[in-house]
């Protein structure tokens, strides 16, 4: 089945679809993006991304492009016409086209709209959580203000590659006072030495992930005690867990961190109950 892709206003095979070259997307990355798991059909933790779609376009000042309802139905529409029932949906606004000038084009130039969706099978994940995957470190060299989803993604790239050339799953990025901030495309977890949960809070400089909040529900619903401190790479590979949060990896289960074992060396409990816990969460509240 060929693909298909929503592009400024139409639907067209995915092979076909374009921008067009000034567009600000790809001359500035000037522009957000968000991701949404599906799970059989219908978007996980709906109201989570559109929340912060709306604040990343807010923070940028970028018009929204279109009402709620018209983005969800064309959301719902993406995902319906590529048959997704397992899988994510991919939503990018940029500032729209216009002649490359650094400075914001003419007022009322309208956004542009980008949405694909392609599907991911899901025993496949769930392999790959049920064994655990390596992290390695690497220094954070992003920008400042990494609360915003926005498409410029170098720094990330080049962490997500570090990861690969080593052979390990994601890259933790790591601040000048040697602390975790996230992944290249997560957010970051430990069960410390001594039992406690912990993960980076997002005062500091990280993305607010929606699975990651959809989580802290999840734990509130548990009773089970979160301290959101950060923490070494030391403190990280002392661990009895480690986990990261993503829409594609839901929580997943990090066994070594720069080669150190963390634990046995197998996906503990805490993060396979979590995992679970969120996989019933989403694919029930799904919309």
């Amino acid at each position: 089945m060929s693909r298909v892709a929503y592009v400024n206003g139409q639907y067209v095979p995915h092979g076909q679809a374009s921008v067009h070259i000034e567009d600000r997307g790809f001359q500035f990355a000037d522009g957000v993006y968000e991701v949404w798991s599906v799970f059989d059909g219908r978007m996980a933790d709906f109201d989570g991304h559109m929340t912060r779609l709306h604040r990343s376009l807010g923070e940028l000042r970028i018009d929204i492009p279109m009402s709620r309802e018209a983005l969800t139905a064309v959301l719902k529409e993406t995902i319906r016409r590529n048959r997704v029932r397992n899988g994510i949906v991919y939503l990018q606004v940029t500032r729209g086209t216009s002649r490359r000038d650094h400075p914001f084009p003419p007022e009322g130039t309208p956004p542009s709209v980008v949405i694909t969706s392609r599907s991911i099978n899901p025993m496949k994940t769930d392999a790959t959580a049920a064994n655990g995957v390596a992290v390695v470190t690497t220094p954070d060299i992003r920008w400042g203000r990494c609360d915003i989803k926005t498409v410029g993604l170098l720094a990330n790239v080049l962490a997500k590659q570090h990861a690969k050339d080593r052979g390990a799953y994601e890259a933790w990025m790591v601040d000048d006072m040697g602390l975790v901030t996230e992944g290249s495309s997560t957010n970051a977890w430990i069960i410390d030495e001594n039992g406690k949960l912990r993960t980076r809070d997002t005062q500091a400089n990280i993305l607010r992930g929606c699975t990651r909040t959809t989580l802290l529900d999840i734990l509130k619903e548990e009773g089970i005690e979160l301290e959101e401190r950060a923490f070494t790479v030391e403190e990280a590979q002392r661990a009895k867990e480690a986990f990261f949060t993503a829409a594609g990896a839901f929580v997943m289960p990090a066994i070594s961190i720069d080669g150190v074992k963390i634990g046995d060396g197998k996906p503990g409990p805490v993060a396979t109950r979590l995992r679970q816990l969120y996989i019933e969460r989403g694919t029930r509240d799904a919309v």
